[in-house]
């Protein structure tokens, strides 16, 4: 794993004997392999072309010019959300939409125009739909630009970050740990470069790569860094398709929309034979006016259809991207909101989750006797090794700086060495890697002197009976971070064993700075009864010290994961057991991920390192920081471009926002959907007129549910998210919507018994819309519960809205709605009165006797 020189083309120059440069794995250019085995190629794939010449400087100005000319530029558009096209296509184009649009077509020129009013409810809520998603794509596409990866490319000799969709055929890209390969290449440098194709293979292992050596869109930099030449740009990359399909603004994969898709395709199915029976009922069987048959048969069939429900679920999930894009986060998958919601587990990165990036150098404590000026020296080389340092490394540079100054940072004494390790010149490096836990680099020290340096992980380079163990155990329980600095004998990095014979020569002790909103976020999930779980590369006595800091519940159960049971059931007990769990590989992170959903839990991982990417992408949330590196964003369901974890509370009150409410408004509608399937069936088994007209219940819809609802839809509701959506919404709409049409029937039958002659039909038709808007509305009250006083007000202005339909003469008219004598009006009101105390005991029984 370490980096011989390299030669003037930026390659590695090959040992004698060796094999010229290739993957390790033999992944990196397997046809040729195939050539050089003699086996046949498969005719349909050409051979992969050799490798383009590597040009340090990258392409010219002019060159760049000439192949955007060509059309030789990547411009896979990536989008973070369906275009305006899509959108309107989206909520115009729906089954139900086609059944009340010829509906209404057929009512305008059979009726009057107060029963085509659903017609123009559709619109308008069509338009709502569309305009509240286009509010959302506009905030999901400026947010997606903010966090939009910038690869460095190296034009003109000049190495400079610039768009992805900006890059050109043959432009030289660097990598360094964390980035993504955004386009296919040919290595053109390497340096000690790891790099992970698991999402594109499905491998876990990190794959050595070399010049000369193929690289694919999609993998991510995990160790070492270099640069690639673009072979492959725009569609031809190999997950270009794969960023083209992925449009984020998507509503796939959730329990919600699922749901509704269910209950929707059962309604149809109910439907179908219902409007059939209703419509050869009243134009065949009853000899009335045929218009008017036409318009009650209309009348029948329109509110069957809970056409607000998905656009209510529509405008709530665009609301809330709206409301989270206000905060700094986006939502890359728009049932991330749901999904966070229904979460029961939350797994934490220490670093950069729990505590800020940066960190700071407190002390440097010499071991076996070493010169402190000397130590220094060795760190300020140290430093200069690694063109992208990570965190820890960067807490030396800034406190060690290569030209000798003091930065600042602490153990600024003991500088006598004048800064002469700037001299010390860079001969081979290992970089970081999250799987060994340490790093690497060898000298040539000012006076000729060779020595090689490991810096990482104390308890996984020292042996077991070490005496520094238990200092340093003393400082991990302080919440500090210790790296120790170790000398390789033989001053060589690749000799064998050269982690196990490394002797101990000082530790460096780093002070993290932790997250001042962090311990009210780990405060708020133990509140909402949600496990948090802190899996760390760091020393697990450490990680736990700056958890128990922040008042972690379970802080002290910490677990070394290099203990860990490696059976899934084993790990999962583990899992469920403790809180913190320290030297944790990558792996471990997806195994541990795996081993909590096996238990049934709902698993969020947030995390901002290359370390996490393998976790974030099989947890059933990911989370990542906006700091983080391109990979992690690139898997992450949700990025907070703000870097703050203390935004996930507002993530989850979002998505239990929806789901609560969704639940609320849907039994709503499909109470209506019961009723009016009810009341067709009755009608024709009775061979009766159907009781109403359109405009009827176009009045009852819009004021028992379709104003109500709007408001609940978005109201502020913090009820933990429950599962089972369609058993908890039918268990309540069944029974509700059977006892309103039966008592809705029983006033009709009452109501023709009671008046004749000429009006008595809308007579008739009068006393039933009393009793099922009083009906409906006592199911309204039952779900607006718990009141708040504008929940109060919500159902009075609906009571009140109806009221002055019934007085005003000329809405009387409009609506056809004239309560004839007060025998029959008051017997409306009787039935509506033991109606609701009938659903008021049934609401309490079924939520006793079926629970979801």
């Amino acid at each position: 794993m370490t980096q011989r020189a390299l030669d003037s083309s930026g390659g590695q120059t090959p040992e004698p004997g060796e094999h010229p440069p290739g993957n390790s794995r033999t992944s990196g250019n397997p046809r040729q392999a195939k050539i050089d085995a003699g086996a046949e190629l498969d005719p349909v794939h050409p051979v992969d072309p050799p490798p383009p010449p590597h040009r340090p400087e990258g392409l010219t100005t002019a060159e760049v010019a000439e192949r955007v000319a060509r059309g030789e530029v990547n411009d896979v558009p990536v989008r973070s959300s369906r275009s305006v096209v899509e959108i309107v296509r989206a909520n115009v184009f729906t089954r139900f939409n086609l059944i009340i649009g010829v509906l209404w077509v057929i009512m305008l020129f059979v009726a009057p125009i107060q029963d085509s009013l659903f017609g123009f409810v559709i619109v308008a809520n069509t338009g709502i739909g569309i305009i509240q998603e286009w509010r959302a794509k506009k905030t999901l596409d400026s947010l997606a630009v903010i966090g939009e990866a910038k690869p460095t490319v190296r034009r003109d000799g000049t190495a400079s970050e610039i768009s992805t969709s900006e890059i050109v055929l043959g432009d030289l890209v660097e990598l360094g740990p964390g980035d993504k390969v955004v386009v296919d290449g040919t290595v053109a440098e390497a340096d000690s470069l790891e790099i992970d194709e698991s999402l594109l293979t499905g491998e876990a292992d990190p794959v050595i790569k070399r010049a000369g050596d193929q690289v694919m869109s999609g993998s991510f930099v995990v160790a070492g860094g270099g640069a690639f030449t673009a072979t492959k740009v725009g569609r031809e990359a190999y997950a270009a398709q794969l960023a083209e399909e992925a449009s984020r603004f998507t509503l796939v994969h959730s329990e919600l929309r699922s749901g509704i898709s269910t209950i929707l395709k059962y309604v149809t199915w109910m439907m179908v034979p219902t409007a059939i029976g209703l419509i050869i009922s009243q134009l065949v069987v009853k000899d009335n006016d045929f218009k008017e048959s036409v318009a009650r048969t209309v009348g029948g069939i329109v509110p069957m259809i809970p056409e607000g429900l998905v656009l209510l679920t529509s405008v709530a999930f665009a609301i809330g991207v709206v409301r989270l894009g206000r905060k700094q986060c986006l939502v890359q998958e728009l049932p991330a909101i749901e999904g966070l919601a229904r979460v029961d587990v939350v797994c934490l990165d220490k670093t950069g989750t729990l505590t800020e990036g940066g960190m700071d150098v407190s002390e440097v404590r010499p071991l076996n006797g070493s010169d402190e000026a000397y130590v220094q020296r060795v760190l300020r080389a140290f430093g200069s090794s690694d063109p992208r340092p990570n965190a820890s490394l960067q807490a030396i540079i800034d406190a060690y700086p290569a030209d000798g100054g003091d930065s600042g940072g602490t153990a600024g004494a003991g500088r006598a060495d004048g800064g002469d390790a700037g001299s010390w010149a860079v001969t081979d490096a290992m970089p970081f890697s999250s799987a060994r836990k340490y790093s690497g680099a060898a000298f040539t020290e000012s006076d000729g002197t060779a020595s090689a340096w490991l810096l990482g992980a104390p308890d996984v380079l020292l042996s077991e009976g070490d005496p520094a163990l238990k200092q340093i155990e003393r400082l991990n329980e302080q919440g500090l971070r210790v790296l120790l600095l170790a000398r390789v004998p033989g001053g060589a990095l690749d000799a064998p064993g050269a982690a196990a014979e490394a002797v101990p020569t000082a530790l460096v002790v780093l002070e993290q700075r932790l997250r001042p909103d962090a311990g009210d976020t780990l405060a708020y999930f133990a509140d909402q009864n949600v496990a948090t779980k802190v899996i760390s590369g760091d020393n697990a006595v450490s990680v736990g010290a700056v958890a128990g800091k922040l008042g972690l519940a379970g802080a002290e159960n910490t677990l070394d994961a290099r203990r860990l049971p490696s059976d899934p059931d084993e790990m999962a007990t583990a899992m469920e057991r403790n809180a913190v769990f320290g030297r944790v590989t990558p792996q471990q992170k997806r195994d541990m991920v795996a081993a909590l959903q096996s238990r049934g839990h709902t698993v969020a991982m947030t995390g901002d390192g290359v370390n996490d990417v393998l976790a974030l992408k099989d947890a059933d949330i990911g989370v990542s920081m906006g700091s983080g590196s391109e990979a992690t964003r690139a898997v992450a369901q949700i990025v907070l471009l703000n870097n703050s974890f203390a935004t996930l509370p507002s993530v989850v009150a979002e998505g239990r926002r929806v789901i609560g409410n969704i639940t609320r408004v849907a039994t709503l509608f499909l109470t209506k959907t019961v009723y009016s399937v009810l009341l067709a069936i009755l009608v024709v088994c009775t061979q009766v007129e159907y009781p109403f007209l359109p405009r009827h219940l176009t009045l009852l819809s819009t004021l028992t549910i379709g104003v109500p609802a709007f408001f609940l839809a978005l109201a502020p509701n913090k009820e933990r998210a429950q599962p089972n959506f369609v058993r908890r919404v039918m268990r309540y709409a069944i029974p509700s919507g059977a006892i309103a049409a039966a008592s809705t029937f029983v006033t009709y039958l009452l109501a023709r018994h009671h008046y004749s002659g000429a009006g008595a039909l809308e007579a008739e038709t009068s006393a039933a819309t009393l009793t099922l808007f009083l009906v409906s509305m006592y199911v309204l009250a039952i779900i607006a519960r718990p009141y708040t006083w504008w929940r109060v007000a919500l159902v009075a202005a609906m009571g009140l809205g109806f009221l002055i339909v019934l007085v005003v003469p000329w809405l009387q008219d409009f609506f056809a709605l004239k309560l004839v004598g007060t025998v029959m009006p008051w017997a409306a009101v009787g039935i509506a009165a033991a109606a609701a105390v009938l659903l008021e005991f049934v609401w309490r029984w079924v939520g006793r006797r079926f629970r979801a």
